[in-house]
């Protein structure tokens, strides 16, 4: 993530994601996130800048705003969908040193499948 109202933040992108890379999953699915999108009036970097270096480095690519919530969500979905697409692509779930943890499924089993579209889980504490 860096912030499109300072110019620092996107110039220190290489050396952030060359120390990700280095200690990380090579499997790992990247967004880059440039926020606050809702200062306009500010901005210090471009969002073809940000584009440009996402697609450059192999990045997912989204502008949001932390303070309004614009785009938050989609940042989370968009990797979401992409590491689904790596599992149909043969990445190997059962091994988790590839990055990949199974979750548990309403019912208490272990899912044998990653869902976007499942209904969220309810936690309940307490006794109502």
């Amino acid at each position: 993530m860096y912030d499109v109202t300072r110019r620092e933040t996107f110039d220190n992108l290489s050396t952030w994601l060359q120390d990700c890379r280095a200690h990380a999953n090579p499997n790992m699915v990247i967004t880059l996130v440039g926020n606050k999108a809702d200062i306009s009036h500010r901005r210090a970097v471009s969002t073809e800048e940000g584009e440009m270096f996402a697609r450059e480095n192999g990045l997912l690519f989204v502008e949001a705003s932390a303070k309004t919530a614009d785009h938050v969500e989609d940042a989370f979905i968009a990797t979401a969908r992409e590491v689904v697409k790596n599992i149909d692509a043969g990445l190997d779930v059962k091994d988790e040193s590839n990055g990949v943890k199974l979750g548990y499924v309403a019912g208490g089993g272990a899912s044998d499948t990653v869902g976007l579209n499942a209904p969220p889980r309810v936690e309940q504490s307490g006794c109502c």
